[in-house]
């Protein structure tokens, strides 16, 4: 049973600002726009960190999901922990270890060779949880939700290399990692004073909430090729908080260089 992070997404008032910080920051390539979440009143833009990808969506109709999580969070924010499984027996898996704990499934898709699902971020207290697989489930290349192929020569990594690591937090840290874990059916370890859940290419830490925000995925690990260049790039948009974090879209991004 494999489940690997391949996808965060933010959520932002205005989607343009968001995606102009982040490539001039990080470093990294705008790749995709996705029309589909037009369904659901949103409009997008994708950029590869890595093999894998960052999103951000924001709402461009009144009554969205993403709107009523902007409100309840008050302000930009992560958003969604996007995972790929390695078999639909897996995704299954998890999909009963949610109804197991009570946690409901905010939106699915089965098709023939792309089968998706979304669990639902209030009962999970923090995020949603979305679990991917398809025909090729290929960890490290073809993605559906970025059309398949066709963005690798989008991929730049002398700024920025790869997620390192996700950060959520909440007034109940253990409590929802207990949760979080559960659903997954990952063990949750505490070896550096926060529990974790490790995925197939990074660990999910859960910490106590001190922002005044409330529950929601805080925080991401990044490691870094050039740290000075973007710490100089974050000063000179508003972003630098420590040689060691910058802040972009209401998320806590901490730099390690590889």
């Amino acid at each position: 049973m494999t489940l690997k992070l391949r996808q965060i997404c933010l959520v932002a008032k205005e989607l343009e600002p968001v995606i102009n910080d982040l490539t001039a920051i990080l470093g990294i390539n705008r790749c995709y726009v996705d029309d589909g979440v037009g369904k659901f009143g949103l409009e997008n833009t994708l950029m590869p960190i890595g093999r894998n990808f960052l999103e951000v969506v924001a709402p461009i109709e009144e009554g969205t999901a993403a709107e009523r999580y902007l409100e309840r969070r008050n302000g930009d924010g992560g958003y969604m922990f996007i995972t790929q499984a390695d078999s639909v027996a897996t995704q299954e898996q998890v999909r009963r270890n949610a109804s197991e704990n009570k946690v409901r499934v905010a939106w699915e898709s089965q098709r023939e060779d792309w089968n998706l699902v979304q669990l639902h971020p209030a009962d999970l207290k923090t995020a949603f949880f979305e679990v991917e697989t398809d025909a090729y489930n290929d960890f490290s290349g073809h993605w559906n939700p970025v059309g398949g192929d066709g963005w690798e020569d989008k991929v730049k990594q002398d700024v920025t290399i790869d997620f390192l690591g996700v950060e959520m937090q909440s007034d109940e840290p253990d409590e929802v990692a207990a949760l979080w874990g559960k659903v997954a059916g990952l063990p949750v370890e505490d070896e550096t004073g926060s529990p974790t859940i490790w995925f197939d290419n990074l660990g999910l830490r859960f910490v106590k909430a001190s922002d005044s925000r409330g529950d929601g995925l805080g925080g991401i690990d990044i490691a870094v090729a050039d740290r000075e260049a973007i710490l100089r790039e974050a000063k000179a948009r508003g972003c630098y908080r420590s040689d060691h974090q910058i802040d972009i879209c209401g998320v806590r991004w901490y730099l390690t260089d590889s």
